[in-house]
């Protein structure tokens, strides 16, 4: 059965939504993205989520488009108060088809008149975990006086899909916990930092001195409007270093959008950055904001800047010398109070040089520059991401991992890792997927791990040679997790006892230092 175009874009669109939450530690940094791709794709604009203060029993607004970051800091829902205290209380969803003539509407917004309101439909559903609601997500659609109900029905539905996202997704539980009383230390502390990170309330991990210098210079740089440029290899964190950067800042409670300059096309990405005016080309339906003014009075990060276009950066050159942008298709210009964080993994002394990025563009960007040098040059955060990506994959898969192997931790530190902590990542999550017992075995890591060349090791004379170390390494491993138990270890490989017993003395196994 083939789905409808409309269909297939609705399920498209609830993918990359819960795609976003998987890339983002913190739930909050992960709604911003989420709300401005409903209004993007689905058209439904000022998004609101709030979450359930189980301190005060007040509903709080978390994220909220269309508001001022003080109207969010003062949105504050009591049970039963206007629509959503009435859907957080009942548990049901609303709908209206004029915000105009609801009076059960509290209207948050200072300089959002009743005539803003009319012909604006709405929608309001309860955010679930465990059975009980625990906050809402709404949402606004402009509507002609005649759309059919269907129309505002089906914009109830896929909020309630959103809802059933956000509820599922492990920084929600975060959330939750953090409400009920989990103590942090204050941002930029760094006493008792948990499971191996920089600094308590980081979601950085490491201890390398490589990292800390790293982390010393972006603590100088937080706290200030400096645009900054962080360089690196793919897969080194530069967003974590980015988002980072944006919770030690003073803006850290203003909107934070984060780009990937190379995952749009060419001929989007001016819209999305700068935002354009209905029938400025064709498709433009109607008016729509960019993220620069969207991110006013916060903070924006652009990934891989190095893939605009030349027409672009004379753009973004503009905003960062004059703090302005302009429309596409507008006449006037509007003046935004944005903070740049860029990124890219691309040497731009050789950009510029050969005429592919602009010179001035260079020297503006690269304000306060933060090199983040690849994993191989911090040899000491290997295993202690190892460690984290072990814990959150095995709870992610409902897994109990109790260890790594030493045969899978030589491996693991022995690689020279090109794909840096994001291979390292999806190695760790694939070795959880295919561990069938509490211990991620050296057999469980890819085979790229396990080549001569990237382990330097001195490689294997024969095939027999390669396998024969493999039998090795499962006997010891199966006879680490039975205590020495040569019955109980055969029972898992599926051997018999005098099997076992031939390959232990040939491969000269004390199997009795297992014993526990």
């Amino acid at each position: 059965m083939l789905l409808k175009d409309t269909d297939r874009k609705e399920l498209e669109l609830l993918f990359d939504i819960a795609r976003t939450f998987d890339k983002h530690i913190e739930l909050r940094m992960a709604l911003a993205p989420v709300l401005s791709m409903i209004e993007l794709r689905k058209g439904l604009t000022r998004g609101m989520v709030t979450l359930l203060n189980r301190a005060t029993g007040l509903l709080k607004i978390e994220e909220a488009d269309g508001l001022l970051p003080e109207e969010k800091e003062r949105g504050v829902y009591r049970l039963g108060e206007g629509l959503v205290g009435r859907v957080f209380e009942s548990g049901l969803s609303i709908s209206v088809r004029d915000l105009a003539k609801e009076p059960g509407f509290l209207n948050r917004a200072k300089n959002r008149t009743k005539q803003d309101m009319s012909g604006m439909s709405y929608c309001c559903v309860p955010i679930r975990q465990s059975g009980a609601v625990i906050g809402t997500l709404s949402a606004e659609r402009r509507i002609p006086e005649d759309a059919p109900l269907e129309t505002i029905e089906s914009d109830r539905s896929f909020l309630e899909k959103v809802a059933l996202i956000i509820a599922d997704s492990a920084k929600l539980r975060e959330r939750i916990l953090e409400d009920a009383g989990e103590k942090r230390e204050p941002a930029g502390g760094k006493k008792n930092a948990p499971s191996g990170r920089i600094a308590a309330g980081s979601v950085i991990v490491g201890n390398s001195s490589a990292l800390k210098a790293v982390y010393e210079m972006l603590e100088q740089v937080a706290p200030s409007d400096a645009t900054v440029l962080i360089t690196g290899e793919s897969g080194t964190g530069k967003e974590l270093i980015a988002a980072e950067i944006c919770r030690l800042s003073k803006r850290r409670n203003a909107p934070f959008f984060k780009l990937n300059c190379a995952a749009l096309p060419e001929s989007i990405i001016e819209s999305e950055l700068f935002g354009h005016e209905r029938g400025a080309f064709t498709g433009a339906l109607q008016q729509r904001k960019g993220r620069f003014e969207l991110a006013d009075s916060g903070t924006i990060f652009l990934d891989e800047i190095a893939e605009l276009s030349p027409p672009v950066q004379v753009k973004l050159l503009r905003v960062l010398q004059e703090r302005e942008i302009e429309r596409l298709g507008a006449a006037q210009t509007i003046k935004v109070d944005v903070r740049l964080i860029a990124a890219t993994n691309k040497n731009l002394d050789i950009e510029m040089r050969e005429g592919r990025f602009r010179e001035d563009l260079y020297y503006r960007l690269n304000v306060f520059p933060l090199h983040l040098p690849p994993l191989r040059e911090r040899k000491s955060d290997i295993m202690l991401l190892a460690d984290y990506f072990t814990e959150k994959y095995a709870e992610k898969n409902d897994k109990r991992i109790k260890r790594i192997s030493q045969n899978a931790i030589d491996l693991l530190t022995a690689y020279s890792w090109p794909g840096n902590v994001r291979e390292l990542e999806n190695c760790i999550e694939r070795a959880v997927i295919l561990s069938r017992d509490t211990v991620i075995h050296a057999y469980h890591l890819p085979p790229s791990l396990q080549s001569a060349v990237s382990t330097h090791t001195e490689p294997a004379a024969t095939l027999d040679a390669a396998l024969s170390r493999l039998e090795k390494e499962m006997i010891i491993e199966a006879l680490s997790v039975s205590g020495g138990n040569k019955s109980a270890a055969a029972q898992a490989l599926g051997i018999s006892e005098r099997q076992i017993g031939l390959r232990v003395r040939h491969y000269g196994i004390n199997w009795r230092s297992f014993r526990h």
